[in-house]
Protein backbone atom coordinates (compact mmCIF):
# COMPACT_ATOMS: atom_id res chain seq x y z
CA UNK A 1 0.00 0.00 0.00
CA UNK A 2 1.02 3.59 -0.61
CA UNK A 3 0.65 6.88 1.18
CA UNK A 4 -1.32 7.06 4.43
CA UNK A 5 -4.68 8.83 4.38
CA UNK A 6 -6.43 9.47 7.69
CA UNK A 7 -10.24 9.42 7.49
CA UNK A 8 -11.88 11.26 10.40
CA UNK A 9 -15.62 10.63 10.27
CA UNK A 10 -18.24 9.20 12.64
CA UNK A 11 -20.50 7.76 9.91
CA UNK A 12 -19.65 4.05 9.35
CA UNK A 13 -21.14 4.10 5.83
CA UNK A 14 -18.99 7.05 4.78
CA UNK A 15 -15.90 5.47 6.35
CA UNK A 16 -16.57 2.21 4.50
CA UNK A 17 -17.03 4.05 1.20
CA UNK A 18 -13.85 6.11 1.64
CA UNK A 19 -11.76 3.08 2.68
CA UNK A 20 -12.87 1.29 -0.51
CA UNK A 21 -11.89 4.29 -2.67
CA UNK A 22 -8.53 4.56 -0.89
CA UNK A 23 -7.68 0.88 -1.17
CA UNK A 24 -8.71 0.73 -4.84
CA UNK A 25 -6.26 3.57 -5.48
CA UNK A 26 -3.37 2.05 -3.48
CA UNK A 27 -3.54 4.33 -0.45
CA UNK A 28 -3.29 3.07 3.13
CA UNK A 29 -6.41 4.09 5.10
CA UNK A 30 -6.28 5.06 8.76
CA UNK A 31 -9.56 5.72 10.58
CA UNK A 32 -10.65 7.87 13.52
CA UNK A 33 -14.27 8.19 14.68
CA UNK A 34 -14.02 11.73 16.12
CA UNK A 35 -11.78 14.76 16.49
CA UNK A 36 -10.05 13.55 19.66
CA UNK A 37 -9.11 10.19 18.12
CA UNK A 38 -8.15 11.99 14.93
CA UNK A 39 -5.70 14.34 16.62
CA UNK A 40 -4.10 11.42 18.48
CA UNK A 41 -3.68 9.46 15.23
CA UNK A 42 -2.32 12.48 13.37
CA UNK A 43 0.42 12.85 15.98
CA UNK A 44 1.17 9.09 16.10
CA UNK A 45 0.92 8.07 12.44
CA UNK A 46 1.88 11.23 10.55
CA UNK A 47 -0.57 10.78 7.65
CA UNK A 48 0.18 12.16 4.19
CA UNK A 49 -3.39 13.50 3.91
CA UNK A 50 -6.42 13.98 6.15
CA UNK A 51 -10.05 13.54 5.04
CA UNK A 52 -12.05 15.42 7.64
CA UNK A 53 -15.76 15.50 8.42
CA UNK A 54 -17.11 18.62 10.14
CA UNK A 55 -20.01 17.43 12.31
CA UNK A 56 -18.79 14.79 14.76
CA UNK A 57 -19.06 14.04 18.46
CA UNK A 58 -16.08 14.63 20.79
CA UNK A 59 -14.05 17.18 18.93
CA UNK A 60 -15.72 18.85 15.96
CA UNK A 61 -14.06 19.06 12.58
CA UNK A 62 -14.14 22.87 12.76
CA UNK A 63 -11.98 22.88 15.89
CA UNK A 64 -9.74 20.06 14.68
CA UNK A 65 -9.08 21.79 11.35
CA UNK A 66 -8.11 24.95 13.21
CA UNK A 67 -5.84 22.97 15.54
CA UNK A 68 -4.10 21.22 12.62
CA UNK A 69 -3.54 24.42 10.66
CA UNK A 70 -2.24 26.45 13.63
CA UNK A 71 0.16 23.77 14.95
CA UNK A 72 3.64 24.23 13.45
CA UNK A 73 4.30 20.48 13.47
CA UNK A 74 1.00 19.59 11.72
CA UNK A 75 0.09 22.47 9.41
CA UNK A 76 2.02 20.97 6.47
CA UNK A 77 -0.42 18.03 6.28
CA UNK A 78 -3.00 18.67 3.55
CA UNK A 79 -6.66 18.45 4.53
CA UNK A 80 -9.65 17.65 2.36
CA UNK A 81 -12.89 18.49 4.13
CA UNK A 82 -15.54 15.90 3.24
CA UNK A 83 -18.80 17.05 4.76
CA UNK A 84 -22.54 17.43 4.37
CA UNK A 85 -22.13 21.04 5.53
CA UNK A 86 -21.89 23.66 2.79
CA UNK A 87 -18.41 25.10 2.27
CA UNK A 88 -19.67 28.65 2.91
CA UNK A 89 -20.89 27.63 6.39
CA UNK A 90 -17.53 26.03 7.23
CA UNK A 91 -15.58 29.09 6.07
CA UNK A 92 -17.94 31.36 8.01
CA UNK A 93 -17.31 29.34 11.19
CA UNK A 94 -13.53 29.64 10.70
CA UNK A 95 -13.87 33.38 10.17
CA UNK A 96 -15.98 33.69 13.35
CA UNK A 97 -13.38 31.82 15.42
CA UNK A 98 -10.68 34.10 14.03
CA UNK A 99 -12.84 37.08 15.05
CA UNK A 100 -12.83 35.81 18.65
CA UNK A 101 -9.07 36.14 18.85
CA UNK A 102 -8.08 32.91 17.18
CA UNK A 103 -5.27 32.68 14.65
CA UNK A 104 -6.22 33.12 11.01
CA UNK A 105 -6.18 29.76 9.25
CA UNK A 106 -5.89 28.97 5.55
CA UNK A 107 -8.71 27.32 3.65
CA UNK A 108 -8.52 23.53 3.28
CA UNK A 109 -6.69 22.17 0.23
CA UNK A 110 -10.08 20.98 -1.01
CA UNK A 111 -13.70 20.93 0.12
CA UNK A 112 -16.01 18.19 -1.08
CA UNK A 113 -19.68 18.11 -0.13
CA UNK A 114 -21.29 14.73 0.60
CA UNK A 115 -22.36 12.72 -1.24
CA UNK A 116 -19.25 12.62 -3.42
CA UNK A 117 -18.60 10.38 -6.41
CA UNK A 118 -15.75 7.88 -5.93
CA UNK A 119 -13.98 9.15 -9.07
CA UNK A 120 -14.14 12.75 -7.82
CA UNK A 121 -12.71 11.78 -4.42
CA UNK A 122 -9.93 9.67 -5.94
CA UNK A 123 -9.02 12.43 -8.43
CA UNK A 124 -8.82 15.05 -5.67
CA UNK A 125 -6.61 12.85 -3.50
CA UNK A 126 -4.29 12.13 -6.46
CA UNK A 127 -4.13 15.84 -7.29
CA UNK A 128 -3.04 16.69 -3.74
CA UNK A 129 -0.68 13.85 -2.77
CA UNK A 130 -0.04 11.97 -6.01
Amino acid sequence: MGKKVLVIDDDPDVVSFVITVLEENDYTPLVAQNGEEGLKLIRQAGPDLILLDILMPRGSGVKLFREIKTDASLKHIPVIVLSGIAEKSFLRSQKALTGFGGAKVPEPEAYLEKPVEPEELAAMIKKIIG
